[in-house]
C-alpha cells in the first residue's frame, strides 16, 4: 500500500466509528458497515470486485454485532477496514475462500486493536467532564464546545487514526517481504477459509434465529433455499416471487376478513 492509501483507509476507520465527526447515521451505521467499508477499501486499493466478496462475508459474520450499553466486544470499523485491506494486500494469487479466510484473521487483529483503543478513548474522555463542569459552573456556556466537540473529536481521531496507520504500515512492510502464499503452509490458508465460512454461517444463524417467529417460517425459508440451490434461480427472482406471494396473501386475507365483518 502507498502512503496515501494507508492515510485514506485510516481516516475511514475513524469516520466509521461511533461518535465520529460525521455522526452515527453516516459514520457507524453507514461507513462502519462491513459491505460499505469493503467497497471503500476496494476503491482505494483498486480491487473492488475482491473487496465486495470479502465485504459480503464480513457483513454476514458481523450482522449480529450489537453494542449493549455502549460495550463494544469487537470494534466493527477497525475489523472491517483492516480485515479487507489485509485480505487484498496478502491475498494476491489465492482463491476466494482463502482470501476470505485472511480477511477473518486480519479483521480479528483490527477488531482487537479497536477494542483496546475504544477503552483507551473512554478513559481519556473522563477528564473532559471536569472541563465541561468548570465551564458550566462559571456560566461560560459558549466554551462548552471545546470539551464536547474539539477535545472529544481529537481524542477519538487520535485513538483510531494513529493505531490504524501503524497496523496498516506494518502490514505493508510485511507484504514487501514476499507473497503471503509462500510464507505459510497451504493447509493454514485452507483452514482460514473454512473458519471464515463457519463464521459466516454463525452470523447468518444468529439473524435467522431473530427472524423465525413461527414454525412455518422455516418452511418458507427452505422453499427459497431450494429454489436458489437446486433450481438455479437467482436470489432476486426468488425475492420478487416472495413479494408477489406476500401481496396476494395480504389481499386475500384482508378480503376474507372484510367479508366476514360484513356478514357479522
Amino acid at each position: 500500500m502507498h502512503v496515501y492509501q494507508i492515510i485514506l483507509i485510516a481516516i475511514f476507520v475513524y469516520l466509521g466509528a461511533i461518535g465520529s465527526i460525521v455522526g452515527n447515521t453516516i459514520g457507524w451505521y453507514t461507513l462502519g458497515r462491513p459491505l460499505v467499508a469493503a467497497f471503500i477499501v476496494g476503491i482505494i486499493l483498486g480491487d473492488v470486485q475482491t473487496a465486495i466478496l470479502v465485504g459480503i462475508s464480513l457483513q454476514i459474520m458481523y450482522m449480529g454485532n450489537v453494542t449493549p450499553g455502549g460495550a463494544v466486544a469487537w470494534d466493527l470499523s477497525y475489523a472491517t477496514y483492516i480485515g479487507t485491506a489485509g485480505a487484498l494486500v496478502f491475498g494476491r494469487g489465492l482463491d476466494v475462500a482463502q482470501v476470505i479466510g485472511l480477511a477473518v484473521v486480519f479483521a480479528g487483529i483490527g477488531g482487537l486493536v479497536g477494542q483496546i483503543m475504544w477503552n483507551v478513548s473512554y478513559a481519556l474522555n473522563l477528564p473532559l467532564n471536569r472541563v465541561a463542569n468548570k465551564y458550566a459552573e462559571t456560566g461560560e456556556t459558549k466554551k462548552m464546545f471545546i470539551p464536547n466537540l474539539v477535545l472529544g473529536q481529537l481524542i477519538g481521531f487520535s485513538c483510531r487514526f494513529i493505531p490504524a496507520v501503524i497496523v496498516l504500515t506494518s502490514m505493508t512492510a510485511a507484504s514487501a517481504q514476499g507473497d503471503f502464499a509462500t510464507l505459510i503452509p497451504a493447509w493454514v490458508t485452507t483452514a482460514l477459509g473454512v473458519f471464515g465460512g463457519m463464521m459466516a454461517a454463525l452470523g447468518m444463524g444468529i439473524i435467522i434465529s431473530f427472524l423465525f417467529k413461527k414454525k412455518y417460517h422455516v418452511a418458507i425459508y427452505l422453499a427459497g433455499f431450494i429454489l436458489v440451490t437446486y433450481f438455479g434461480q437467482s436470489t432476486m427472482a426468488v425475492a420478487v416471487l416472495a413479494i408477489i406471494i406476500s401481496i396476494l396473501y395480504y389481499v386475500v386475507i384482508t378480503g376474507l376478513e372484510s367479508k366476514k365483518g360484513e356478514v357479522l
